[in-house]
């Protein structure tokens, strides 16, 4: 019997399949739809710990194979979050990863304390590919020294009640760097990748066409991006669970992440152009791998690192 569950770290899930956080707010859109239970987990929208209404618009802009998106993490903060759409998804049955951003150090180690002890979480996303505003408005994630202070701050504020899921950005020289920095600092397992920094530009008005000028790439444009920064990693770090994301549209393209080295796939920006999408990749992803012989997902994963002579 095919065994579709899967580990991340620590945690388990019924199968790989989860929500990509800033793509189904918390759940209720995609509730409309399908029951969001039979999802392996859902990743919500990145909280922070005070209100915000994000940046101006326009906020988003299409691009050939994608989309770019400069939202700016708009969203309740985190009191009015806990009281109601952690407590709507509990209600739902389903396991809930809560991503969580800050400007700052201090802002990691006050959401890690107030979700230290929420009933019903399965693991954090530390979303720490948000810029730092004590560095001039560096990327958390852009540096080792900040990558690894943010990591260790939730650490050090949620125990070990918690699996901590470090979230990277590509924008980076080295990745494998930054994963090993942020493994070290009391992360639990990987998650890769988040958008590219891209931008259009409007040639009619000759201006940029986002707001705020540039913005987080996203799409099947971005998959070939993903598929090499999980492969690197699982192939530095093959003990660490990896949740991939990044352009998948469908089963294929969610085994191809899993072969690189992926225990589980968050689904994104294809829900914006169909809310069933996630659904739909969980079940042709289950007919690929029975139908390329595995009985399990665990043992597709980090397929194409198998030795050539094995092949």
């Amino acid at each position: 019997m095919f065994n579709f569950s899967t580990n991340v770290g620590g945690a388990e899930f019924s199968n790989p399949i989860f929500t990509a956080s800033g793509c189904a707010g918390s759940g209720k859109e995609l509730s409309q739809f399908f029951d969001i239970s039979r999802l392996g987990a859902i990743v919500t929208k990145s909280i922070m710990i005070k209100p915000r209404s994000g940046r101006a618009t326009p906020r988003m802009a299409e691009t050939p194979s994608g989309m770019l998106n400069s939202i700016g993490l708009q969203g309740p903060g985190i009191d009015q979050f806990l009281a109601i759409d952690v407590a709507w998804l509990r209600e739902q049955g389903v396991k809930i990863i809560v991503s969580i951003a800050g400007e700052s150090v201090e802002d990691y180690a006050v959401l890690a304390r107030k979700l230290r002890s929420v009933p019903g979480i399965s693991a954090l996303e530390v979303n720490i590919s948000c810029p730092n505003v004590e560095n001039r408005g560096q990327v958390f994630a852009c540096h080792p020294k900040t990558a690894r202070a943010a990591i260790e701050a939730v650490r050090r504020n949620v125990g070990g009640e918690l699996p901590i899921i470090a979230k990277l950005t590509p924008d980076v020289t080295s990745i494998v760097e930054i994963a090993e920095e942020v493994i070290a600092a009391g992360a639990d397992a990987l998650a890769l990748i988040n958008t590219v920094l891209g931008m259009v530009i409007d040639t009619n008005t000759m201006r940029p066409k986002l707001a705020g000028k540039t913005g987080g790439l996203s799409g099947p444009a971005i998959r070939p991006i993903a598929v090499r920064a999980i492969y690197q990693i699982h192939e530095a770090m093959p003990h660490v669970k990896i949740l991939g994301m990044g352009g998948v549209t469908s089963g294929r393209s969610a085994l191809e992440l899993i072969l690189a080295g992926a225990s589980a796939i968050s689904v994104g920006t294809a829900t914006f152009g169909d809310p069933t999408a996630a659904m739909k990749i969980k079940d042709e992803l289950e007919k690929e791998l029975i139908a390329h012989g595995f009985d399990s997902v665990r043992e597709a994963v980090g397929y194409a690192h198998r030795d050539e002579g094995n092949l």
